[in-house]
């Protein structure tokens, strides 16, 4: 009876609205091809297939797979040529990675990404179930089993802005200067003795910089890479969500459709995560890289290491967690080999946060005349009671208009599709850009340095700089270099346009 009544599910596009595209018809169908390479292309098929991001991964999916297409005891090619290689159509607006957008608005991106999940699941047919999360409370202070958010808060008070834990950044570091040619780097475990005594030796010397990072063995240092990771006292991708992990492959045959559901559920990882393990996955990346010398291959490596992101601290290893080891290297291999498309936010998502973003302005400004309306309403009323026979309406003549801000009158001057650019670390003078059809975001960064090369000090640092979206229905927006300008334009007229370093 429960399925006989079941109510048809509201489609995305139902509570959303579908996405209005700013630029032409003819300007909408040159959309040209971008090679997400991730370096692991020697075994790769080479016919390619596309991956779009301007459409919703729900609404792409055709057909519902069959249930027998699902099952738990899928047997997953070892080989690198069972991955597909994919081709990332890029649009006039560009590529956004996950670092090019406000905290805001990764906070709006996040709650997209689970709405967004939870429609493309149910299009699979799948349901989409989320674990509870227990507070575990870990140590407060010191290296090993310390929250993730507690050691950023530790670290960000000597090195602001850090966004990555610096003791894992220390062992990757070590690892990547000295082990990646290593036989059977994070395979061959080091000496267990050796281990704990270099972590007690951590735990004592490493925030006061005496700590000697030469008599460290590379095996060692894996072998605390992989203790750092294990001792969190929540996994890395998250309690709440590996059962949508483990779904994505039991439930899901086809690569395209296990990658779409793996990126959505990367953008629903807290930032902290996020950061961390984008870390460790360039780190993989390297090693793979380096198979020819340290024997170890992307299934070796995935192998290896989704023990330590999928089994946490406080979970027993059962018997089913140990059957899923195949399930879990799987996924782990899915994140090392796409890991370039992953770290890249979908553009329907970016569009659907513009939307948000104006909505809340409009609701602002009616607030705000509301606001001021009132306010009118009740000094006339405290003014008729306190002197009622005074009270005249002003008349025609001595009526006076607000006097318009310098800011409204600087932007109502502007013309129609030219834009002025600041770059306040490097000038005083904001330069006016007309923009065409073919200027992009590029052509305005090498404009502003042939200006500003000249018998400047600074000339060799505004090489490095990117052109930024600000304000508007958008929080802050680094830009692609190869964005064309005046389709950005057009879906935010609003917004300042600044040059500024990117921060890493």
């Amino acid at each position: 009876m429960r399925k006989k009544n079941k109510h048809a599910v509201r489609d995305v596009r139902d509570i959303f609205g579908v996405a209005e595209s700013p630029v032409s018809n003819s300007d909408a169908l040159k959309l040209f091809y971008y090679c997400l390479d991730c370096g692991l292309d020697k075994d790769t098929p080479s016919v390619a297939e596309e991956l779009s991001f301007e459409v919703s991964f729900s609404e792409s999916i055709t057909e519902i797979p069959k249930e027998k297409e699902g099952l738990k005891s899928q047997r997953f090619k070892k080989e690198d040529s069972s991955l597909t290689k994919f081709i990332v159509r890029k649009s006039r607006f560009g590529l956004t990675e996950v670092g090019d957008l406000s905290v805001e608005d990764m906070k709006k991106i996040r709650y997209l990404s689970l709405i967004e999940l939870t429609a493309f699941y149910d299009a699979l047919g799948i349901e989409l179930k989320r674990d509870r999360t227990d507070k575990v409370k870990g140590r407060e202070n010191g290296l090993f089993g310390v929250p993730l958010n507690v050691l950023l808060e530790n670290d960000q008070k000597k090195f602001p802005g850090i966004k990555v834990p610096l003791i894992f950044q220390k062992l990757l570091q070590k690892l990547e200067e000295t082990g990646l040619e290593t036989e059977g780097i994070l395979r061959v475990p080091g000496s267990a003795s050796r281990v704990k005594n270099l972590r007690q030796e951590l735990e004592s010397k490493f925030y006061e910089d005496t700590f000697d990072w030469d008599q460290v063995r590379n095996n060692d240092a894996a072998g605390l890479l992989k203790m750092f990771i294990r001792e969190l006292p929540s996994p890395l991708f998250t309690v709440e969500y590996l059962p949508a992990f483990i779904a994505l492959v039991e439930r899901i045959s086809k690569i395209k459709l296990q990658l779409q559901a793996l990126h959505l559920l990367i953008m629903l990882l807290p930032d902290a995560n996020r950061d961390t393990a984008k870390a460790f996955l360039i780190f993989l990346k390297k090693v793979v890289a380096n198979e020819g010398k340290n024997k170890m291959s992307l299934w070796n490596v995935s192998m290896i290491v989704a023990p330590n992101l999928f089994i946490y601290k406080g979970k027993r290893s059962n018997q089913e967690e140990m059957q899923a080891a195949a399930t879990t290297a799987h996924i782990v291999r899915l994140l090392i080999r796409y890991q370039d498309i992953l770290w890249t936010v979908p553009s329907f998502l970016i569009t659907q946060v513009r939307k948000m973003n104006e909505a809340a302005i409009n609701n602002t400004k009616k607030q705000l005349i509301f606001d001021k309306s009132m306010r009118k309403l009740l000094r006339r009323k405290t003014l008729e009671r306190e002197r009622p026979e005074k009270i005249e309406a002003p008349s025609p003549r001595t009526s006076k208009t607000l006097p318009t801000s310098p800011s409204s009158r600087r932007k109502s001057d502007i013309p129609e599709g030219v834009i002025r650019v600041h770059a306040p670390l490097h000038s005083k003078v904001s330069m006016a850009i007309q923009l065409n059809g073919q200027t992009k975001a590029k052509d305005i960064l090498a404009r502003f340095h042939c200006e500003n090369s000249h018998d400047s000090p600074s000339s060799i640092k505004t090489q490095n700089q990117s052109l930024y979206e600000i304000g508007g229905n958008i929080g802050q927006h680094c830009l692609d270099p190869d964005a064309y300008m005046l389709d950005v334009y057009h879906v935010n007229p609003h917004a300042e346009w600044v040059i500024k370093p990117k921060t890493s």
